[in-house]
């Protein structure tokens, strides 16, 4: 985990990761571009994605959102620069992914056989992201019960969270002879900054607080005024696909 003094490098770290995540999770909205005369848009002709909701969680239990909460409230604290994971809606986000394709791994080849892979090749197991979160969040939970007087993860105060996190990104917290503790920090943390930094149709990043913090523009449709103005801030508030919720209809 990160350390106060590490806090800086952390922030410039997502910061960094930002931009390729929003415009990844921004690409789902399936614009058409038509070659020769007329206008680069055609509206109406894309399906745009289901904005997510508020409501019941799609995958998690009561007992695994709250600890997946907690969780992203420590990768992502809040301080002066934006709110913190919990906050922004991660968990929501990644609810979502995991009742879905994501989930599912659907869209991945996942027929034996299956193998170790090197340090550099990740995960290799038949575990899809969905089965690793639903045997991973209760062996969290019961490893804390056990060393920590019966109190689960989010019952544990900050620097207690941050310790047991430490233990998972090096690998040595004991989550049961399916789950690299390491491997499975590595996906809540890639997840956790998929969800601040998306695009808010999919449950993160509400009010969109980490393009605000970053400077990103969102999915404006036209830059042409501010093309050439290098080295300038750019003066226009982010716009997600939905667009912002202080536009009003014009009739």
């Amino acid at each position: 985990m990160t350390s106060p003094q590490r806090t800086v490098s952390r922030r410039w770290f997502l910061a960094t990761t930002a931009v390729g995540m929003a415009m990844a999770a921004s690409s789902g909205a399936g614009a058409r571009v038509f070659f020769g005369s007329g206008m680069p848009w055609d509206g109406g002709a894309a399906v745009p994605p289901q904005p997510v909701v508020p409501g019941p969680w799609a995958f998690f239990t009561p007992a695994e959102a709250r600890i997946v909460e907690a969780i992203v409230e420590r990768l992502i604290p809040a301080d002066e620069l934006s709110i913190s994971g919990k906050d922004a809606g991660c968990a929501v986000f990644i609810d979502r992914q995991l009742a879905g394709d994501y989930g599912t791994s659907a869209r991945l080849y996942m027929r034996p056989p299956f193998q170790p892979g090197l340090p550099n090749q990740g995960d290799q197991s038949d575990l899809t992201p969905a089965r690793k979160y639903r045997a991973a969040l209760p062996a969290i939970d019961d490893y804390c019960r056990r060393t920590h007087g019966g109190r689960d993860f989010a019952a544990l105060g900050p620097e207690e969270r941050d310790a047991i996190l430490t233990e998972m990104e090096h690998g040595k917290l004991d989550l049961g002879p399916n789950i690299d503790s390491g491997m499975f920090f590595s996906q809540i943390l890639q997840n956790t900054m998929e969800g601040f930094f998306a695009d808010p149709i999919y449950g993160g990043n509400k009010d969109m607080a980490s393009w605000k913090m970053i400077g990103f523009p969102g999915v404006r449709y036209d830059y042409r005024d501010h093309v050439l103005k290098h080295n300038q801030k750019y003066p226009l508030p982010p716009v997600s696909i939905q667009g912002r919720q202080d536009w009003t209809q014009r009739s």
